[in-house]
């Protein structure tokens, strides 16, 4: 096994092997304060595809004597994209109608009178394949549906029915830990004070 070590990076004349990789696929994600609050592990359940965050800097210009330079502007988040499975309990449809009549009662022409009403958090996770906690996690503060896609109808079409998501937020906040690659927790890791990712409840 000791050839293994020839196929990394060379450092400090050292041959260090190659670094297992997160994988796309071991993921999952959560949502806390999401529609009626009730049936978040169904919604957990049935995710396809997550895009994970973005941030861009809008440059500042500042001219000088002979030259320019630039400083950082106003950021701004891009939105993230869940696609989400329709379950035959309509657990998911159920959560994704009454976000969206949170956000706007359609029916009786009202909304909220704050954010602070149908906002929701939203958590992704990367795994490592076992059933330690997290290796990393994305928390996304102050979502709201910005877009939502339901499914066609398709007599040609087998495939499972598909929503889509489109989630706008105020800020994201990428937290490292717990899990080391051998499946330990630090401890000085600063997630263990946090139990909307430790813990169980945000599941309902």
């Amino acid at each position: 096994m000791a050839d293994l070590s020839k196929f990394g990076v060379p450092l400090d004349g050292q041959k260090l092997g190659i670094l297992h990789p997160k994988q796309q696929y071991r993921f999952r994600v959560r949502f806390n304060n999401f529609g009626l609050n009730t049936q978040m592990r169904e919604l957990t359940q049935n995710v396809v595809s997550v895009t994970r965050p973005s941030v861009s800097y809008e440059p500042v210009e500042l001219h000088s004597y002979n030259s320019r330079g630039y400083i950082a502007g106003k950021h701004e988040w891009e939105t993230v994209e869940i696609t989400l499975r329709d379950d035959i309990n309509n657990s998911v449809i159920a959560e994704v109608g009454a976000q969206v009549q949170k956000q706007v009662n359609h029916y009786e022409q009202t909304s909220a009178v704050a954010g602070i009403n149908y906002k929701f958090t939203c958590f992704i996770d990367s795994l490592d394949g076992t059933n330690n906690e997290e290796l990393e996690a994305w928390e996304l503060n102050g979502c709201f549906l910005s877009n939502v896609a339901y499914p066609e109808g398709n007599y040609e079409n087998s495939e499972a029915n598909i929503v889509t998501l489109t989630v706008r937020y105020d800020v994201a906040t990428n937290i490292a830990g717990p899990n080391t690659n051998g499946g330990a927790t630090t401890g000085d890791d600063p997630m263990i004070n946090l139990p909307s990712l430790t813990g169980g409840s945000l599941f309902g």
